[in-house]
């Protein structure tokens, strides 16, 4: 839903695609493919559709020019702290109408899920927004 009302032409997996690149910054074309697990073919593709958007840039690596380095645009930023806001805002919405000793609990099931998925910690104190 947060994705479709922001812009209801980009689908799950080419958001997804935005949410890396801003995560990550600039990736070589072949390494956004494995960070996404779908074929380069694939994710040229994808890059393409978003490129006629104005969501992601596509350019000749500058170490090697038979490489293409895909960015996200201002405009591709835009929508993924769009969508992340909306997201974050009806997530606070659900986790307000539980029993606190259950946020409790989901806190701590998220942060053990986080690290086991060895992505970085949000230790900025968010996790006290849900406790």
């Amino acid at each position: 839903r947060s994705i479709t009302a922001v812009d209801e032409s980009i689908t799950i997996p080419q958001f997804r695609l935005l949410v890396v690149l801003e995560s990550r910054g600039p990736l070589k074309l072949t390494t956004l493919a494995e960070y996404l697990a779908v074929n380069p073919s694939t994710a040229t593709r994808m890059v393409d559709r978003l490129v006629a958007a104005d969501l992601v840039s596509r350019e000749a690596n500058p170490a090697s020019r038979r490489e293409l380095v895909v960015s996200l645009t201002e405009t591709g930023a835009a929508v993924v702290a769009e969508v992340t806001q909306r997201r974050r805002a009806e997530i606070t919405r659900i986790v307000a109408r539980m029993p606190i000793t259950t946020r409790r609990g989901l806190v701590r099931a998220l942060t053990a899920f986080t690290e086991a998925g060895d992505e970085p910690s949000l230790r900025d104190g968010t996790d006290t927004l849900w406790v």
